[in-house]
């Protein structure tokens, strides 16, 4: 697989297709696992890390469905693993880290394994859309096929066992991305996360763990996997995502009724400076972007779709940007050409 392809298309976390997509944009679980016999990362040298890696890959090559291309980390630039994790594909932590890594994803994008991460393998699916069983059995059927072939270390009485304790158990971590402008704009944004923590769910921004949320997108997931099953995790987050849902559907007709005209002003502001602008950072770009997404959930602009505003919201990041363009761009020439490419993608609004 060649990365110039995946250029050309939107990840499966922007599709814009699945449940409740207007509000959900996807669904992701990750299971961690270690394989036995090796030392985890936080001991393992490079020999061993390289040996690993060695292993990991010939193993994943023998899987005939699904058919994974592997990506070694070590042969990439900056800007490409940069490109991977804009697209969900893998972690900061994995793009930043050191010694033999790599990465493996199927054709559509929907599953992908990162080597030598913090633990020896990251497995994970990905569903547009609030799809978060779809993505399970996925990821499920997946880690069985690779348990087949590699032996997982595991405990009777702990379960799967993980560098960090938060992952010991099931391995298992489930999110789901949502795009909360209304709650955010009428200032619920706090209540609705103080109620989530309560009940063991951890808030993220749009890069997950670390990161800060970002044009009113917010990951729930789950923050312990220790004593629960898979099922119980999986609908502890299911049943709150729809209440989320709810809260941010209702605030956004309140909006409509009592502050139209406020609620104009942002959605139609954002357009004139996305359509004006000659300099603007990636912040920039997806706090209006996500303005806009809005607008168009709402039926206030026309001549554009949520897929196109997603497209932006995706290729205006730096690494993308990059891609798009075939050449390396400082921070300032990156402003100047990301204002113009999102210029020319709305001219026709």
């Amino acid at each position: 697989m060649e990365l110039d392809d995946l250029a050309t298309r939107v990840g499966e976390w922007l599709r814009g297709t699945g449940a409740e997509s207007d509000i959900v944009i996807s669904s992701r679980v990750r299971l961690a696992r270690n394989v036995d016999g090796f030392h985890f990362l936080t001991k393992a040298t490079l020999e061993v890390k390289q040996e690993l890696e060695s292993l990991v890959r010939r193993k994943l090559s023998e899987l005939d469905s699904p058919k994974l291309s592997y990506i070694s980390l070590n042969r990439l630039s900056e800007t490409d693993r940069e490109f991977l994790v804009e697209r969900h594909l893998m972690s900061k932590e994995h793009a930043e880290g050191s010694g033999d890594r790599g990465i493996a994803l199927n054709d559509d994008e929907t599953l992908s394994v990162m080597i030598n991460e913090e633990d020896h393998l990251r497995i994970q699916a990905f569903r547009s859309g609030f799809e978060l069983d779809q993505a399970w059995e996925e990821v499920n059927a997946l880690d069985s096929l690779i348990e087949s072939r590699l032996p997982f270390s595991f405990n009777a009485q702990f379960g799967y066992l993980a560098a960090c304790p938060t992952n010991v158990g099931t391995g298992m971590r489930a999110s789901v991305m949502l795009h909360l402008p209304a709650l955010v704009l009428s200032k619920q944004i706090e209540k609705v996360f103080r109620a989530v923590t309560k009940i063991n769910l951890a808030v993220r921004g749009l890069y997950g763990e670390g990161t800060q949320a970002t044009g009113n997108f917010y990951q729930i997931s789950n923050q312990a996997t220790l004593g629960k099953t898979e099922e119980e995790l999986l609908n502890n987050i299911s049943s709150v995502v729809p209440q989320i849902i709810m809260y941010e559907r209702r605030e956004r007709e309140r909006l409509a009724k009592e502050n139209e005209k406020r609620l104009e002003d942002k959605v139609w502001r954002a357009l004139g400076i996305l359509k004006s602008a000659r300099r603007m950072s990636s912040n920039e770009a997806l706090e209006l972007l996500s303005h806009l997404r809005l607008g168009v959930n709402m039926q206030m602009l026309k001549g554009t779709t949520v897929s196109q505003i997603n497209e932006l919201l995706l290729f205006s990041q730096p690494a993308h940007l990059q891609k798009t363009l075939r050449r390396e761009l400082q921070a300032p020439e990156r402003d100047v050409a990301r204002a113009d490419f999102i210029r020319n993608a709305l001219g026709g609004i």
